[in-house]
């Protein structure tokens, strides 16, 4: 009894129920009559589509030969076989096009038509254009046939927009990209031969007989070879499709391809008209569709924009759809006539909103191009849309909007003739009468020219659809928003001289304003909001952040208008310095520095120091982008300015102070740090603290006896900052116990912050920034000048330690990702911290990169023999014993006791006997050949004893001849790494 049969039997026995297992694809090697069983039941595992992909994956696997060369896919029996199962389910799903290119990819669904034209015997090495398909057998003509069509309508899908796939795994998007590639190459030939698959598709049209394609049957004949030239090429042959329904979907698949190619050949136009209306045809006559999959919504749509397309419409053709009508006024240039259908269509409702729109931009879009006589033609199909809005009560557009910021009385006109127009006077519903005098009322407010106003009050329209009540609210409304404009005014005539107009609604402003970057946009903006409710907007948009240090100073403006600006204009301002958009940073910045200024020094001083902050990120992002230029003096100076600033109650980000010093040390700024600073500076502010002490350790460099002293006290600072306090207390029991606090109150800064605060802790986050060493590369020299034992290990908090080197090691790789010394660090935090896959990853990394990718020796310093260690160990706990021995050669003396324990070990998880070429030691070798002659393992033994026999390793050869062997090895070696961990 088979292990899965025994576990079915005990879930009967225990009263359990089973838990059907997934059959594998071997077992329909093993059972002929398996996947037919399979292929009827409702929910099969694997499903249809899955058991393609495994049968084709398995049939297509490739292989390795002993010279470690790859070789295609052998043509075998088990191979064959696979590829006919994977036919076999496809023509279980009657070779449905629609459901095979939703299931498989363009790669995978080629591979299986390429079979089923191999099986049909299409002669190979013709190209199918030169068939004639009369005198082919029927399943065959079916196979070329099912082929071009699947070509055809391939090249129409790839021209549809994808969504794109998220980023995974790097082995993972190497599959995808090797995928992405084959699909294109397919793509490519495709489209080279679409003029023969057409047609070869045009000639299938023209046979007039029945059509029968491949079944389960037909197939399992060919797999008897007797069979194969009887009964499977007779004419009664396999499933029976009639002549109409291949028609019906050739005609429709030559639509879509010639609908396709219309964008560059407007006749193709014509000819996809063609074939849509014959396919239309067919459809009607056809009593049963079984073998016909089209999408009928689809090719409605194909077959309106066909006719609009090629102009086959008559506006005044009573069966003419609403579609039809516009399009052939536009073809027509009749644009007044479009205006006149789109007012009508206000009270008829015949043509949906999207069309309406596409309209519009297809116009605008003519107009941006450069056509002229069109923007007038354009505001009125913007004004007949934005009634038809407002009277299905939608918000109001954008581009409308925009249109009343200039208004004209000839315009204006207009808006109410469309009103009038758009009305059913004698059925109006108490909505569309609600709509309307929303709309009007909004028409009204947004407009200052006070003639224009009153244009609208006293047009007939706004009297019958407003109450006097309404319009006395309406009128105080607008005095109220008049005042209001007026005493916001500043004495900033270069920012508040702007005209302000009101908008549709508060929620469409409120949007406008989170979107909006432009300072004078913004004003403008909050100006109208104020003018219809007063509520502090600068609360609209939850992610507007302002550092908790200015917020009490900002939020005690007095003045709401001045209060919400300057707060919005800083909090987008930081937004656009924390994506290194500095152009919109600095317009934001300037316009709240102006603001400001008028009315608050301290305020004033607050946006200096960001703009200083911005300043410095600007140029030390352009630093990191590769540019040379040093920053100016004047950029220096205020710098130096900052950090000797001493203003009392001003309220100051830390962070400004960390990135200046940062700043000053990146750009060896030493002299200041370390002779100009003010001591009473140096005392009270951290930063400036380790920075000075960084600057004196960086300049005494060259003399290390010198630098020792200035060294130590950075040590003994970043020690205690990195050190807990350890506090006695008693316990339950009377025993006294230590208590470790997470900060030492010792440090000058404090290390982290406050749990859940997702940031890096102050001195690691200052540490960072410090990495970004512009001028020069920062490597592991220099370690003789620190000291060598801590007096008080117990008291360091090791965790803290790796936190700060981690990120620091990150940082640094991110800045230069090819320093070795940095990659070996890298390797061996994640050695220590058991991420073995990781760390070879780096530790191989490093080699690579001193070595011209292992094309040259790795330098002895850069793979030393702990280094070499790690490595084994990483090989070892992954369980890959052989990549273990072959390393073990790699020491300065081979470590033969590992090795043989090594290659003792019978569950290797690497590629075992594909390793042997890259062992170059006789002793191991020798031990190869014992252990698998000991365990009966001939062909191992075999391969083993060949690696031994090779010339190059014979032991009396000269020491030259040897090594070179050896090298050889180590390189491939390493490289055949670098592919698999890397």
């Amino acid at each position: 009894m088979s292990a899965e049969a025994a576990d079915r039997v005990a879930a009967v026995i225990i009263g359990r129920p089973s838990t059907p297992l997934q059959i594998s694809w071997f077992e329909f090697l093993l059972d002929n009559s398996l996947l037919e069983k399979h292929l009827q039941k409702p929910n099969a595992d694997p499903a249809p589509m899955q058991l393609i992909v495994q049968f084709l994956e398995q049939a297509s696997k490739q292989s390795v030969n002993e010279q470690n060369l790859v070789q295609a896919p052998a043509d075998n029996r088990r191979n064959r076989t696979l590829k006919l199962l994977a036919l076999k389910v496809a023509a279980h799903m009657k070779w449905d096009l629609d459901v095979l290119e939703k299931g498989l990819t363009i790669p995978v669904l080629n591979m299986l038509l390429n079979e089923l034209l191999c099986v049909s015997k299409v002669p190979p090495g013709v190209k199918h254009v030169d068939l004639d398909l009369s005198t082919l057998p029927p399943t065959t003509a079916m196979a070329v046939i099912i082929y071009n069509r699947w070509a055809v309508r391939t090249i129409v899908l790839s021209s549809f927009p994808e969504k794109l796939t998220k980023p995974g795994p790097h082995q993972m998007n190497i599959i995808v990209q090797q995928e992405k590639e084959m699909t294109d190459n397919i793509l490519t030939v495709l489209k080279e031969q679409a003029a023969d698959s057409i047609s070869v598709l045009e000639g299938a049209l023209r046979l007039k007989r029945d059509f029968y394609v491949h079944t389960l049957r037909t197939l399992e004949l060919l797999a008897a070879d007797a069979a194969a030239n009887g009964e499977t090429e007779s004419s009664t042959a396999g499933l029976c499709i009639s002549a109409d329904e291949l028609h019906c979907q050739v005609h429709y698949d030559l639509g879509g391809i010639f609908f396709h190619q219309g964008c560059t050949d407007q006749s193709a136009y014509e000819k996809a008209r063609e074939h849509f209306r014959q396919t239309k045809e067919i459809l009607k006559k056809l009593s049963v569709t079984v073998h016909v999959h089209l999408d009928e919504k689809r090719l409605a749509g194909y077959w309106n924009a066909c006719r609009a397309l090629t102009g086959d419409c008559d506006p005044s053709d009573p069966h003419t759809t609403p579609y039809d009508q516009i399009n052939s006024l536009i073809r027509a240039h009749n644009h007044q006539a479009v205006i006149e259908a789109f007012i009508k269509d206000n009270t008829s409702h015949s043509l949906p909103n999207h069309f309406r729109r596409s309209v519009l931009r297809e116009f605008m879009y003519k107009v941006q191009q450069g056509e002229s006589g069109l923007g007038e033609f354009c505001h009125k199909l913007c004004i007949c849309n934005a009634v038809r809005d407002a009277l299905e009560g939608e918000v109001l557009s954008v581009r409308f909007q925009q249109l009343l910021l200039k208004p004209s009385r000839k315009m204006l006109d207009f808006i109410l003739e469309v009103c009038t127009r758009s009305l059913k006077r004698d059925c109006l519903s108490e909505m569309s009468r609600r709509n309307m005098a929303g709309f009007l009322k909004t028409l009204c407010e947004g407009l200052e020219d006070l003639s224009l106003v009153f244009v609208v009050s006293s047009h007939q329209l706004f009297l019958d659809l407003l109450k006097e009540e309404e319009r006395k609210v309406l009128v105080e409304r607008m005095r109220k928003r008049s005042a209001t404009i007026s005493l916001s005014a500043k004495p900033l005539p270069s920012f508040y001289d702007i005209p302000a107009s009101a908008s549709v609604n508060i929620g469409q402003l409120e949007q406008q304003l989170i979107l909006s970057l432009d300072p004078r946009r913004i004003r403008q903006i909050l100006i109208e909001l104020h003018g219809m409710a007063e509520r502090p907007f600068w609360r609209v948009n939850s992610k507007w952040e302002v550092p908790p240090d200015y917020i009490s100073v900002i939020l005690g403006i007095k003045d709401n208008l001045t209060r919400d600006l300057v707060y919005i204009l800083m909090a987008k301002g930081l937004h656009c310095s924390s994506i290194k958009d500095f152009v919109h940073a600095r317009q934001l910045f300037s316009a709240c520095l102006e603001l400001v200024t008028e009315f608050s020094p301290k305020l004033r001083q607050v946006m200096l120091n960001e703009i200083l902050l911005l300043e410095v990120r600007a140029h030390e992002s352009l630093a990191a982008e590769g540019s040379k230029d040093r920053p100016p003096p004047d950029l220096v100076s205020r710098v130096r300015g900052y950090l000797e600033m001493r203003i009392h109650d001003l309220p100051l980000r830390q962070v400004v102070g960390e990135e200046c010093v940062a700043f000053m040390l990146n750009w060896r700024e030493t002299d200041y740090l370390t002779l100009q600073v003010p001591p009473s500076l140096v005392m009270n502010n951290p930063y400036i603290k380790v920075g000075q002490l960084l600057a004196s350790t960086c300049k005494e460099l060259p003399g290390p006896k010198e630098s020792r002293r200035t060294a130590k006290e950075l040590w003994d600072v970043v020690v205690q900052i990195c050190s807990v306090s350890v506090q006695h207390k008693r316990n339950s029991d009377g025993r006294v116990g230590l208590i470790k606090q997470r900060e030492s109150s010792l440090g000058i800064m404090h290390r982290c912050v406050p749990e859940g605060v997702p940031t890096p802790g102050k001195f690691t986050g200052f540490a960072v920034r410090l990495s970004d060493d512009i001028v020069n590369e920062v490597t592991a020299e220099h370690l003789s000048i620190w000291p060598s034992t801590l007096p008080n290990i117990q008291a360091v908090d090791v965790e803290a330690v790796a936190v700060t080197v981690k990120e620091l090691v990150s940082y640094a790789l991110i800045l230069n990702p090819n320093n070795q010394s940095w990659l070996i660090t890298q390797a061996d935090i994640y050695f220590v911290t058991s991420q073995y896959s990781a760390a070879l990853n780096f530790y191989l990394q490093a080699g690579a990169v001193c070595s011209d990718f292992f094309t040259k020796p790795v330098p002895p310093d850069a793979y030393t023999d702990q280094v070499l260690k790690r490595m084994i160990k990483c090989c070892s706990m992954m369980n890959c014993h052989t990549q273990v021995a072959v390393l073990c050669q790699f020491l300065r003396e081979v470590d033969y006791m590992t090795a043989f324990k090594a290659l003792q070990e019978q569950n290797s998880h690497d590629a075992m006997d594909s390793f042997y070429d890259y062992i170059w030691d006789v002793t191991i070798l020798e031990y190869l050949t014992h252990i698998h002659h000991k365990r009966g393992e001939t062909e191992k033994r075999q391969i083993a004893i060949k690696a031994i026999g090779q010339t190059e390793l014979n032991t009396s050869n000269p020491e030259e001849v040897l090594q070179l062997a050896a090298q050889k090895r180590k390189k491939r070696f390493l490289q055949a790494m670098l592919k698999l961990y890397c």
